[in-house]
């Protein structure tokens, strides 16, 4: 389980986030909605373990993030920008991670590779930005982590390759209770597959809800009221 609790964050005199709190069920899919600015990206960062708090608590599995380094292990992050190392190809990169997390699946790196069409020879500063982060993908789906945290993961890829990771990701929800949070402000495409929503605004929770509650809601009706002449779109 996921637990955020009255986090604050600021840089100088901006607040990042402003008593900012976050639940998600171990096994499910919770998208985290909100305009560019809302805070999506900093409540990404702690759940990755990248910054300090300035105060509140952030925990997975009770246990606080922070300067853990075997609850890293279980958790893989997927950034808006994603990094690979300077000159490497996905065999580099395969071995990178193959070292670095106990539970790398070599079949299941094969599969989606092959799936994805990639030349694991070929150099990743060659890639298109749709597939760098394909490849991003197929390397953190090949830890198999028990967290997948990811920040706007579907842009710049086609709908094809869209398809085949929500399947991979959907497919690993179902069969190994993985836990996903998915930053994004594209609601249409949250709607099919999250299980609870929560919407940022000015680094604030302003609604959190569960899908099956919502009745005929759609999220994006629900977006579009919460956020109409309120929070950040810089």
């Amino acid at each position: 389980m996921i637990k955020i609790e009255n986090l604050c964050k600021a840089y100088g005199d901006i607040k990042a986030l402003d008593d900012f709190s976050l639940s998600v069920p171990t096994g499910s899919v919770y998208g985290l909605m909100g305009l560019n600015g809302a805070g999506k990206t900093t409540v990404i960062k702690h759940l990755a373990g990248f910054i300090v708090q300035d105060s509140g608590t952030v925990t997975i599995d009770n246990q606080p993030v922070i300067d853990n380094e075997e609850l890293k292990s279980r958790v893989m992050v997927i950034p808006d920008d994603v990094f690979f190392f300077r000159g490497y190809n996905l065999n580099d990169m395969k071995g990178y991670y193959r070292n670095m997390y106990k539970n790398w699946d070599e079949q299941r790196f094969r599969e989606m590779t092959e799936n994805f069409g990639f030349d694991l020879t070929r150099n990743i500063v060659k890639f298109s930005k749709g597939m760098k982060k394909q490849a991003a993908f197929c390397l953190a789906m090949s830890t198999m982590p028990d967290y997948l945290i990811l920040d706007e993961p579907i842009d710049g890829i086609d709908p094809i390759a869209r398809k085949k990771l929500w399947k991979y990701i959907m497919g690993d929800v179902a069969e190994r209770s993985m836990t996903v949070v998915i930053s994004s402000h594209n609601a249409r495409e949250m709607e099919d597959v999250c299980d609870y929503i929560g919407i940022i605004a000015d680094g604030k929770m302003i609604f959190e809800g569960d899908l099956l509650e919502l009745d005929s809601v759609s999220i994006e009706e629900i977006f579009i009221e919460k956020l109409e002449g309120g929070g950040k779109n810089d």
